[in-house]
């Protein structure tokens, strides 16, 4: 039981290493992932690499390829469009609802959250303006108050991080976070069936732009 615990500790911690890496552009789409070499790196036996590596292939970060390694996914145009299409439908609804439904313990959260985007973005923090702008789109979905929204969401929230690593532009993505709270703020349902497929789409074709001039 005790080597059960361990087991799983470690491949959370391998995966959290590996999911990071993926992130941040330390492992780039195609880069294999083996196993005894990333065991050695993180100084733990093969098996949690293992299911670590499963983990990020639900997460849709990773793919298997039939008798070889594990690697590092290559999201195409289609990819970003099936997302793209999925996204705006889910968010739009979660952030109308979560306009009609919100308190001031909810614009406190999404207040501090912008405050932190945009102090990151002003020291060029790319890492720390990433995860405040991930959390920013996360925090709405859960102040909605719609379960299935939610859980919809949480699977999908490494993808959500991996789009947010593709923007360059830290300060305009702060910007729109700022025209979105305030909107919420307000109580402005129906602002946020226009301004959230906006921003959505400019993230988007960002994502595009920087996928065609990778290749």
């Amino acid at each position: 039981m005790e080597i059960e615990r361990t087991t799983e500790l470690e491949s959370v911690r391998v995966a959290t290493a590996l999911r990071d890496d993926i992130m941040l552009g330390r492992r780039l789409p195609g880069d294999r992932l083996i196993e005894r070499d990333i065991a050695a790196e993180l100084q733990v036996s093969r098996l949690p690499v293992r299911e670590a590596i499963r983990q990020l292939v639900a997460e849709g970060v990773v793919v298997t390829r039939p008798r070889t390694w594990a690697v590092v996914r290559e999201f195409s145009e289609k990819d970003l469009k099936d997302f793209a299409e999925v996204r705006e439908a889910m968010e739009t609804l979660a952030f109308v609802l979560a306009a009609e439904r919100i308190d001031g313990d909810g614009i406190a959260q999404l207040e501090a959250l912008v405050v932190h985007e945009e102090a990151s973005a002003m020291s060029n923090d790319v890492d720390a303006a990433y995860d405040a702008a991930a959390a920013f789109h996360m925090t709405a979905v859960h102040l909605s108050g719609n379960a299935m929204l939610i859980e919809l969401a949480e699977s999908l929230v490494t993808r959500l991080r991996w789009l947010f690593g593709q923007h360059e532009d830290l300060g305009q993505m702060a910007s729109a976070h700022r025209v979105i709270l305030e909107a919420m703020r307000a109580g402005d349902a129906e602002a946020m069936r226009v301004l959230i497929p906006e921003h959505l789409e400019h993230g988007r074709a960002v994502a595009e732009d920087r996928l065609r001039r990778g290749r």
